[in-house]
């Protein structure tokens, strides 16, 4: 599993269907790849860690977008790793 720290750069709605929303997330810097799922963990300001799953990974115009369904801040720290999806509330796990 590979491991890296990041911080948050833009971050764009990809989609809104049946008010679930969709975010691509830019990050400065990435070992995620398309076809990547993973995790981005932060901490916000309260001290409470919050995870959040990358669902997949797109490239355009040469970025490399991460798909989310809980978006992070630009200038967010996060840390990721890449081949671990942690979800909660009766959905995968996956490993």
């Amino acid at each position: 599993m590979k491991e890296f720290s990041s911080v948050v750069t833009d971050i764009r709605e990809e989609s809104r269907v049946a008010g679930r929303q969709r975010w691509l997330m830019a990050l400065d810097r990435t070992e995620f790849g398309v076809g990547d799922v993973g995790v981005l963990e932060a901490v916000a300001r309260s001290g409470a860690r919050l995870s959040v799953p990358v669902l997949s990974v797109v490239v355009a115009a040469d970025e490399v977008w991460h798909l989310v369904e809980k978006p992070l801040a630009a200038g967010t720290p996060v840390s990721g790793r890449v081949g671990e999806v942690t979800v909660r509330l009766g959905e995968m796990r996956e490993i």
